[in-house]
């Protein structure tokens, strides 16, 4: 490294490292407003969001980030394309020149209303008043679309949307790996519910006391490795993870006092997004290579912890003791099969976040359309809820009774995020892969959660996913870490095994 090289690039890391401290001050601020900031405060906290925002985008498009990064782009730090400097420089400065695009009045305004929407979208689903919502979200379609216009695309806007959360990922990639999963899931879903096994939903579906429930949930996260001297476990609509900085992660749930899974599940899966930006390196805080990889890959982590573990016969071989000493009345007397069928019950459902396993990616390919549709123009806004409901019952079989639990169901369009759901099933697909490789690096690993031990496999995803941040972008990374490019083989092979026994197919 010539020294002029290195003095660019300390100059940029600094001001990375500021533009980061800016983006931690609004992360905790979305954290506030939607777990403890009282609704009233929702106008005040657009402001201060927007502001924050702008000043981010200023910090960042600075035209002399500019000239560094054109400067560090031709330099000798770029010879090893996978080290740390070449890696934040490739990564920031793709970031920089979408960034650069956009009018800083776009990013006020875009943060603006988002963060008002949420407020209106949390008290519209609550009364199933979409009329209410309804300008909030032509509004954000709107914004997007001209978001998408500024970044530039080659074919579609909605690729330089997914590009925001999966870099280099399109709409020609997702359809492809998304295709061949449906037919294949859709056969599937189609046996288990043929099927004359039919799970004894009581089982789960009944009176559990939400203190207890929540201390369960904190016993579960913490035993997987979430930890809780550098994170916190609170309320929300619906859950989330936030990372504020170096210790300091913010993981929510929501709790059903007639529903053991509901919480249970979410804060497993909420645990393994908090994990990962635990375990992400922080000597390269502010920068690619201390962030995570992609939404997908986020994904593949928060999925692999809710499913493929949490929602195993291993886990509960150890959990299934401790859940009848917690809940005797209702659990005391429960075989372990029974218990184990119910917990992986397979049926169509309404709400996303609360779908088994099987049934979850027939929800993101409906998003997914619906989103691709809304932002090319094929879809008005205003048809969006008859729009859900037809899909809906193409995909499911049933309709929607309203629209809080149709089209207003999530809280990722109010607030802006058109792009996000396909990283949901991407997650998925990596975890599968990843899960296959895990299992086959480290013997007896299952035999290891069966006694209540998960270190094995935390310290092999902090050795393998964790440690790269954006080293390698997530086709890459799947490629490094399992020797395979993305196939959807992985996790089906996985549901078909699984649920053959359990549903004698």
């Amino acid at each position: 490294m010539s020294d002029k090289a290195k003095q660019l690039y300390d100059e940029l890391i600094e001001r990375m490292k500021e533009v980061s401290i800016i983006n931690s001050c609004e992360a905790l601020l979305g954290w506030d407003e939607r777990t403890y900031m009282p609704r009233g405060g929702s106008a005040h906290r657009a402001n201060q969001a927007a502001y924050m925002a702008g000043l981010t985008h200023k910090k960042f498009t600075d035209p002399r980030m500019g000239e560094l990064l054109g400067e560090l782009a031709q330099s000798d730090l770029m010879k090893d394309e996978f080290s740390d400097e070449a890696v934040n420089i490739r990564e920031i400065k793709h970031d920089y020149d979408k960034e650069v695009k956009i009018p800083q009045k776009l990013v006020e305004e875009f943060t603006h209303t988002t963060t008002m929407s949420q407020g209106v979208w949390s008290q519209a689903r609550g009364e199933n008043d979409f009329p209410k919502f309804l300008p909030w979200l032509e509004k954000i379609v709107k914004l997007c679309r001209e978001r998408a216009e500024c970044f530039g695309y080659e074919k579609e806007a909605y690729d330089a949307l997914l590009d925001e959360y999966e870099t280099g990922s399109s709409v020609e990639f997702v359809s492809k790996v998304f295709s061949g999963f449906r037919d294949d899931l859709v056969g599937l879903v189609s046996a288990i519910g043929n099927s004359k096994i039919k799970p004894n939903l009581s089982i789960i579906e009944s009176a559990y006391a939400v203190d207890l429930q929540e201390v369960f949930g904190r016993s579960a996260a913490a035993a997987i490795g979430y930890d809780f001297g550098t994170g916190r476990l609170d309320l929300s609509a619906h859950p989330f993870t936030t990372g504020i900085g170096p210790g300091d992660i913010r993981i929510t749930t929501r709790y059903n006092p007639n529903h053991l899974g509901q919480a249970l599940f979410g804060t497993l899966h909420e645990a393994g997004h908090g994990m990962y930006e635990q375990g992400v390196p922080t000597e390269h805080y502010g920068t690619p290579r201390g962030a995570a990889t992609s939404l997908g890959i986020h994904e593949s982590q928060s999925r692999m912890w809710e499913n493929q573990i949490g929602r195993g016969k291993p886990f509960w071989k150890h959990f299934f003791p401790r859940a009848q000493q917690m809940f005797p009345e209702i659990l005391g007397e429960v075989k372990f099969d029974d218990f184990f069928l119910a917990i992986n019950d397979v049926r169509p459902s309404l709400i996303r976040v609360e779908a088994d396993e099987v049934t979850y990616n027939l929800h993101i390919l409906l998003r997914f359309e619906m989103e691709h549709a809304l932002i090319n123009g094929d879809l008005q806004v205003k048809d969006a809820p008859s729009a859900w409901n037809e899909k809906f019952q193409k995909y499911f079989g049933i309709t929607p009774p309203n629209d809080a639990d149709g089209c207003m169901q999530d809280v990722h369009w109010s607030a802006g995020y058109f792009g996000y759901f396909p990283t949901y099933t991407l997650g998925n697909l990596y975890s599968a892969q990843f899960y296959n490789k895990a299992k086959a690096d480290i013997p007896g690993l299952e035999d290891q959660f069966a006694i209540g031990n998960f270190t094995g496999l935390k310290k092999w995803l902090e050795e393998n996913i964790y440690v790269h941040g954006q080293r390698y972008r997530a086709e890459k990374l799947v490629e490094v870490v399992t020797g395979a490019k993305l196939d959807h083989a992985p996790l089906m092979n996985y549901l078909k095994e699984k649920y053959s026994v359990l549903y004698n197919l």
